[in-house]
């Protein structure tokens, strides 16, 4: 094995041949790189960010670990959450299945996903986990699905949703019905994208409220331009109603409400992978339904109970990312990410859970 020092990086040479040259002072002996990869040492941090998961609010952090519930004998199924999530169109069919699965591997209890008739098919087939309703489409969508939110602990709408104006339609009856019912909301995706166009749709919603979760440029239209350099007033959100909270994706994630601001940062990778966002809807769909079942800490003058589940789930994921990519780097995947949760989860959240209710 033969060591180069290039840059003050360690690189082995796994392999090499040997070709002759000629030239006039005679024969020379050339070795030839077949192939250099990075020493272990080296590939295992190259691109990956710093590990550490880091907000500017400790108690956020402290909080999340005590959000899951604990399993007893005593629970039925349903328990830890029955999940609703509205989306999935003949184009996109992976982004729903994303979030129910990641939804239900956090640790929800059932997941049902409402989608276009020509997607149920295909989505029922990722996984037999999932509960699928084929009527997003449907001439009677609404009577058939408003009996379904009666039981839902908690709503998704958007991931693969498509932007068809009928689809839009039956959208914003499904929100109006979670208006009245006082349903907790997570939006996203192409939900997001009906919310910048009416903003009215989720206008002083009741609480616990709405959690809307765009990247930077859903961030930007949701402000009414096209760059989110142009945003000049961030705030301009929380004119629609106290209960609307932000978790704006990026390179440091933001959650903000109307009364309070933080940041999350660390872990993740430079690999940027489709159905990431997926992964962070569903799994906050999960925490949103868990931490409304704990007990608001009276001695805490901000309820930071929306906020604890917006930074569980921006910690999941970004560490998610980091350990699929030690593993995969380039080629690494959505799904890739899905098979770390249980370890990002055993070593976050789980062994936090003991003695919760």
């Amino acid at each position: 094995m033969v060591l180069l020092f290039i840059n003050k990086k360690i690189l082995t040479v796994k392999s090499f041949s040997t070709v002759n040259c000629s030239n006039r002072s005679g024969s020379l002996n050339r070795q030839i790189v077949d192939r250099v990869v990075f020493s272990k040492n080296c590939h295992k941090n190259h691109f990956i960010s710093n590990m550490a998961i880091v907000t500017n609010d400790p108690q956020i952090a402290a909080l999340s670990e005590r959000l899951a519930p604990s399993l007893t004998e005593s629970k039925y199924k349903g328990q830890a959450g029955k999940i609703g999530i509205f989306g999935g169109s003949l184009e996109y069919t992976g982004a729903p299945y994303f979030a129910a699965i990641t939804a239900l591997k956090v640790g929800a209890d059932l997941a049902h996903v409402f989608c276009m008739k020509e997607a149920a098919t295909v989505i029922k087939s990722y996984s037999p986990e999932l509960i699928v309703h084929p009527l997003l489409d449907d001439p009677n969508a609404i009577s058939k699905i408003e009996p379904w939110l009666e039981r839902f602990n908690a709503v998704l709408i958007g991931p693969g949703l498509g932007r068809e104006e009928s689809t839009f339609n039956v959208i914003k009856q499904i929100i109006n019905i979670c208006r009245r019912s006082q349903k907790p909301l997570v939006i996203d995706a192409d939900g997001l994208f009906l919310i910048s166009r009416q903003p009215e749709l989720i206008q002083n919603y009741p609480p616990p409220g709405v959690i809307l979760t765009p990247n930077l440029m859903e961030f930007a239209r949701l402000n009414g331009v096209d760059n989110p350099k142009a945003i000049t007033d961030p705030n301009k959100f929380f004119e629609w109603g106290k209960t609307i909270t932000l978790l704006v994706k990026g390179p440091q994630d933001q959650i903000m409400d109307s009364e309070k601001k933080i940041t999350v940062s660390g872990g993740g990778s430079g690999r940027r992978c489709g159905g990431q966002g997926d992964l962070l809807a569903g799994s906050l769909t999960t925490f949103f339904t868990w931490t409304l079942q704990q007990q608001r800490n009276p001695g805490v003058p901000h309820d930071d109970r929306i906020m604890t589940a917006c930074y569980a789930a921006c910690k999941l994921v970004r560490e998610c990312n980091a350990r699929a990519f030690q593993k995969k780097g380039r080629s690494m995947v959505a799904s890739d990410m899905i098979d770390e949760i249980h370890g990002v989860f055993e070593d976050n959240f789980e062994l936090k859970a003991t003695g919760n209710k």
